[in-house]
């Protein structure tokens, strides 16, 4: 039995097969100018094409799928994938106006799910440093690109500062951050960040159609006005295999991260391995 076959992967001072694979998808691709949507081989081309194991074509497949190469549906084969948007959520501003492809907007439909007042929990009055029992603004909204719903968003604004908020505006898919500014001068300097990857929750996978397996990118946080005031205490959630996300510095130019950038981040030893 071969180390491959045994489940050893390589042999030192050879060749990764998988990888042969997978560099052979990445060059089908570009050589063929194939496009987001179009059909690969099947697994069985794959393996006379590399002339290796459909083991190694399935590890190589599964590498493309987690590094957003391809898009693989059951029973229909195998896609090139769209690219990942870039989203930067740590960038001041409305969140549509973070999102890029290729470094260009991005079309998004927003749609306004709630928009109630209620008294926060504890967690949102240490946030927003306002006193427990002072209400609050609570605003749902899915993002939908197309047809398919890739993010849901919750901003908690307390009422002190936002006495009013216009709910045809935003149904109609205006930015929040847009009407805080005309009718109150509230303006986002900066705000604080945690990211979480996890299960998404009832609520999620309800907004976002998920199933309870998928992963999805949890950013909450809180935004800041210039004078230190905290208005805003959100929850963003992202389809994770959908997105990169990115957050820079103080230079505003963008050389890392590309929707574009595919492939291994790993680094082959001289002998080949």
């Amino acid at each position: 039995m071969s180390a491959e076959k045994a489940g050893d992967p390589a042999t030192p001072g050879r060749e990764l097969r998988y990888q042969r694979v997978y560099d052979l998808v990445l060059r089908l691709i570009e050589e063929q100018g194939m496009q987001p949507g179009d059909r690969l081989p099947s697994t069985a081309e794959l393996t006379k094409m590399a002339d290796v194991s459909v083991i190694s074509v399935r590890r190589a497949l599964d590498e493309l799928d987690h590094d957003g190469v391809i898009e693989r549906h059951q029973g229909l084969g195998t896609f090139v994938a769209q690219p990942r948007l870039v989203s930067q959520p740590g960038r001041a501003g409305a969140l549509l106006g973070t999102i890029t492809d290729e470094q260009q907007p991005v079309e998004f439909e927003t749609r306004l799910i709630r928009l109630s007042a209620g008294m926060p929990s504890l967690n949102h009055v240490r946030a927003l440093e306002i006193e427990e029992g002072q209400p609050v603004w609570e605003i749902s909204r899915v993002r939908l690109r197309g047809e398919r719903r890739t993010v849901a968003e919750r901003a908690i604004i307390p009422l002190s500062l936002v006495p009013a908020i216009d709910e045809a505006q935003l149904e109609a898919g205006r930015s929040l951050y847009e009407l805080l500014a005309e009718r109150y001068g509230i303006v986002e300097a900066y705000s604080e960040q945690v990211f979480q990857v996890d299960r998404p929750s009832q609520w999620e996978r309800e907004q976002l159609h998920l199933e309870p397996e998928t992963a999805v990118m949890r950013v909450r946080g809180v935004s800041y006005t210039d004078e230190d005031v905290p208005f805003d205490s959100y929850q963003q959630t992202y389809r994770a295999e959908e997105y990169l996300f990115y957050v820079q510095g103080a230079r505003a130019s963008q050389r890392l991260l590309s929707t574009d950038g595919v492939g291994s981040w790993g680094v082959r030893t001289f002998g080949g391995e």
